[in-house]
C-alpha cells in the first residue's frame, strides 16, 4: 500500500449470509426445506458453472410462495449473529466510518435480523423476495452493470463504484465466492472461508477473521494508521 492510497475515507461494504451471520442463510433455507436438486445448484454455484443470478433464482423458484409465513419464520427464527457485529458497528460510528451491507441474498430474512442495530436502511443492498407467484420469485435491483459480466446478482462491486477510490478506502468484509469481484476491488480485505481461499489462490492480500472482536480491532488500528499516513502526506506536500 502507498502512502497516497491512505489519504482517504475509510468504509466498509460487510456481506451478510456467512458474514454477519454464522450460516449461509439462502442454504439453511434449502436444507430445511429440501427442493428437489437443490444440493446441485449450491454446488454449481460454488464451482460457477451456474451464475449466483440464474442459480438463486432457480433455488427460490423451487419453493411454493404458500409457504412463505414458514419459510420467512424459519429463516428469522434460526439465523445466529457472528459475534462481535454490534461492536463492529460500535467502532464503525465511533470512527466515523460508513457501513453498508451489500448481499446477495433476499429481504424477506436480512432485514429483519438486520431491525435490531442502528443500520439505516439505505445502507442495505439485498435482493427482493416476491410470493405473488406459486413459487417464490426473486427480483435483482442491483445486477450487474456494463463493467460485469459475472451475473452477480447483487453486483457488489457495481455498488461500490457509486464510492470513487480516488476518495474512498474501501474495505470488505467476507466469506464466499460473491465477495470476490468486491475484494478484487478493495483496498482492504477481510475474509474467511471461500473467501480466504480465492483470496489466496488469486494473490490478493487479505486479513482472515472468524468474529467480530478482532475486525473491530484491527479496523481501530488501521483507522489509525491511515490519520497518520495522510497527516505524513499532508506534511509533506506542505514542505
Amino acid at each position: 500500500m502507498t502512502l497516497r492510497s491512505q489519504n482517504k475515507q475509510p468504509i466498509v461494504f460487510c456481506d451478510f449470509d456467512g458474514t454477519i451471520t454464522i450460516k449461509d442463510n439462502i442454504v439453511a433455507i434449502m436444507r430445511h426445506f429440501d427442493p428437489p436438486g437443490w444440493a446441485d445448484t449450491v454446488d454449481d454455484i460454488i464451482s460457477k458453472r451456474r451464475s449466483i443470478r440464474d442459480g438463486v433464482t432457480a433455488l427460490f423458484a423451487s419453493l411454493p410462495a404458500s409457504r412463505k409465513e414458514e419459510i420467512i419464520r424459519y429463516s428469522v427464527d434460526n439465523a445466529e449473529i457472528r459475534p462481535g457485529f454490534r461492536e463492529l458497528l460500535d467502532a464503525c460510528r465511533k470512527l466515523n466510518i460508513p457501513f453498508y451491507v451489500v448481499s446477495g441474498g433476499i429481504d424477506f430474512f436480512i432485514r429483519p435480523l438486520l431491525a435490531q442495530f442502528p443500520i439505516a436502511p439505505e445502507h442495505v443492498y439485498c435482493n427482493e423476495g416476491h410470493f405473488d407467484s406459486e413459487y417464490i420469485r426473486i427480483e435483482w435491483p442491483h445486477a450487474c452493470d456494463e463493467h460485469c459480466s459475472n451475473d452477480c446478482g447483487t453486483c457488489k462491486p457495481r455498488i461500490m463504484r457509486q464510492f470513487a477510490p480516488q476518495h474512498y478506502y474501501r474495505i470488505v468484509i467476507g466469506d464466499s465466492i460473491t465477495d470476490f469481484e468486491a475484494a478484487k476491488a478493495a483496498d482492504y480485505v477481510f475474509a474467511r472461508s471461500h473467501l480466504l481461499e480465492q483470496c489466496k489462490t488469486n494473490g490478493i492480500p487479505y486479513e482472515a477473521f472468524e468474529d467480530f472482536h478482532s475486525v473491530a480491532q484491527s479496523l481501530q488500528q488501521l483507522h489509525t494508521r491511515l490519520l497518520q499516513e495522510g497527516a505524513s502526506i499532508r506534511k509533506t506536500e506542505e514542505s
